[in-house]
């Protein structure tokens, strides 16, 4: 099964007083990956900037541009049209004594406990226990991201961008950025080599060609099984031909969408809308 897909994500700042300069990275260009191909996308930046494109460490396209006259909004929008497809099941599972010395270097930054994704003490513990039943990685992942899932409801707005995968289980709430944080940390923890991963979902299973619907940015996760396997802890799903993929990285902090410094004396609000339409 595969889709064409046009996501047109727009978003940016208003700045109570002004801004006189702003300084800022945008990733929103969709990666061309073996699941999906970039057919067109473009960035249209509003007041016009100096701009320069760059893909950094993860493989992430970045847009840093700079604004250096007054500006009392800043608004970037992103339109995308990418061809995604059903990702093929894997027909095997690593064993835990194949995550080796040269496994755990090469993905080194893949298995550090960040703040952003260190497991609360509570479920450090329990997930202690799924590890010393788990005879291959797959069956200990499959386990947390079940357990997972049932101990933590998703509430939007629930949690902010800063928060952290300890505070979220402690709340037993948050959204997609908390999911994965909280499946990071977990797999991390147990020497499972996991990365952070950011794009857009098609809200509908069954999406409707020709039909315009609010999207939403969104996260999930990718872990070391001899290759990258990915999962959407949020919704308890491989991914498919409704998530496209932006950026990759260890955490949030690697891959936001929008982000920067201005000058300003007062504070700014930030506007996000997303737009999803099935082409075909």
């Amino acid at each position: 099964m595969s889709m064409q897909l046009r996501i047109k994500h727009t978003t940016g700042y208003h700045y109570e007083k002004g801004a006189m300069a702003s300084f800022n990275e945008a990733r929103m260009t969709p990666m061309t990956t073996s699941e999906q191909y970039v057919l067109r996308s473009r960035l249209d930046i509003t007041p016009t900037p100096w701009s320069y494109e760059y893909r950094d460490y993860w493989g992430t396209t970045v847009t840093s541009f700079e604004v250096h006259d007054p500006h009392a909004d800043l608004m970037v929008v992103a339109t995308s049209t990418v061809e995604t497809q059903e990702v093929a099941p894997k027909s095997h599972a690593i064993a835990w004594d194949d995550i080796t010395d040269d496994v755990r270097d090469e993905w080194c930054e893949y298995l550090a406990l960040s703040n952003w994704v260190a497991p609360a003490a509570g479920l450090a513990d329990e997930i202690a226990q799924f590890r010393s039943l788990a005879e291959r990685p797959t069956d200990y992942v499959e386990a947390v991201m079940r357990h997972l899932h049932e101990q933590v409801a998703y509430v939007p707005g629930s949690t902010e961008v800063t928060t952290s995968a300890a505070d979220a289980w402690d709340a037993k709430t948050g959204v997609c950025q908390d999911f994965a944080h909280l499946s990071l940390g977990a797999l991390r923890a147990a020497g499972i080599p996991a990365r952070y991963v950011s794009g857009y979902l098609h809200p509908s299973p069954d999406p409707v060609v020709g039909e315009a619907v609010e999207g939403e940015s969104h996260a999930w996760i990718e872990w070391w099984d001899g290759e990258w396997v990915g999962w959407d802890p949020t919704n308890a799903i491989a991914p498919g031909p409704r998530h496209v993929v932006v950026a990759k990285g260890r955490d949030y902090g690697d891959s936001p969408p929008l982000r920067g410094i201005f000058s300003t004396a007062g504070g700014s609000e930030l506007f996000v809308a997303v737009e999803i339409t099935r082409l075909r």
